[in-house]
């Protein structure tokens, strides 16, 4: 791992932008370079910009981009994207959010340097909807996890897990929350670790430095 990262943090709307742009001001040997959202506008776009002039934030929406042109594609978005990360020397990309599938045209530019938050427990319910899946499925048990980004679908090496139970009685909204706040967690806790050079990946392995 590089002991100095430039990162990009990528949103949707932002929920979570602001404990992740807290996490990384305390972090030495990092900062928040670029924030990007796949939406067509963004709360968290709009608070950034009022908050913090150093960072470059902007809406990158795929289907504004790709708009009436058939010789687009989202293969030119995703090599676009990273050309954006690469001029700004990015080395950490934080996804928050952000609904866009990121292809090899992009990930191969960042090995091991792109994470993600998922709310099942993986392997299990990849995809979208996982709550309502593992309540569907009649689960005890699920949770969230954050993991490396590959190009499957929630398939990259796991780094943090965290487990929810699910009551006889939750809801699905009751159960999405209980996941939220174990999301907000070990997002900060993975973010902590990489900053400090205490992760070491072996293989599907991810080893925390004690």
């Amino acid at each position: 791992m590089n002991s100095k990262f430039n990162a990009a943090v990528f949103i949707g709307n932002g929920g979570r932008l602001k404990a992740i742009y807290d996490c990384f001001k305390k972090i030495a040997n990092a900062k928040t370079v670029l924030i990007i959202s796949d939406k067509i506008s963004s709360r968290g776009i709009d608070w950034v910009k009022a908050k913090d002039k150093n960072i470059n934030a902007f809406c990158f929406p795929l289907k504004k981009w790709l708009g009436d042109n058939p010789t687009k594609t989202r293969k030119d978005f995703n090599i676009e994207l990273a050309e954006i990360l690469k001029s700004n020397k990015i080395n950490l990309v934080v996804l928050a959010g952000w609904d866009v599938v990121l292809s090899d045209d992009f990930l191969k530019n960042f090995p091991n340097q792109v994470i993600n938050i998922h709310p099942a427990l993986c392997p299990a319910f990849p995809g979208m909807h996982s709550e309502k899946q593992a309540m569907d499925y009649g689960v005890k048990y699920t949770g969230c996890t954050l993991h490396f980004v590959d190009v499957g679908v929630d398939t990259g090496q796991i780094i943090f897990q965290e487990v929810v139970k699910i009551g006889d009685g939750d809801t699905l909204e009751e159960l999405q929350e209980k996941i939220h706040q174990k999301e907000e967690y070990i997002l900060i806790k993975g973010i902590k670790a990489i900053c400090a050079g205490n992760l070491l990946i072996k293989g599907r392995r991810v080893i925390i430095k004690k």
